[in-house]
């Protein structure tokens, strides 16, 4: 009787763990857009695009900074596994160092910043 209900206890408890795991009732707030981590890619890379066709038609410092924060803002939304969140923050490391130099007015290390940055993010898609 004793192994009998410490086996209904043992069966209780996993059955009540299971129940409410947060991995099985997982999901995203109401109101809020997830993407899939190949999108948060080609989302990111399209703005690092963008901030670079903003460079090579000769906008501002201060409108570069602002298109390279909307891409690493954007880098948030990459949720995939460890390698592809190292690779990324590398990627964010280049970005942020490109949006100093771009309020500095230095486009050239902007641009030198942001091509490094595109070459991490190319490699991301083949660590997922």
């Amino acid at each position: 009787m004793k192994i009998l209900k410490s086996a209904v206890i043992a069966c209780s408890l996993t059955v009540a763990m299971g129940a409410f795991s947060t991995a099985a009732v997982a999901e995203s707030d109401p109101g809020r857009i997830t993407y899939a981590p190949v999108d948060a890619i080609n989302g990111i890379s399209e703005r690092v695009a963008a901030a670079e066709a903003a460079i090579n038609n000769g906008a501002s410092g201060e409108e570069v900074a602002t298109l390279i924060k909307k891409a690493t803002d954007f880098s948030k939304e990459l949720n995939a596994n460890d390698k592809v969140d190292r690779a990324n923050s590398k990627a964010k490391a280049h970005l942020k160092e490109g949006i100093k130099s771009a309020k500095a007015g230095n486009m050239e290390e902007t641009k030198a910043h942001i091509n490094a940055a595109k070459e991490i993010l190319a490699t991301l898609k083949g660590l997922l």
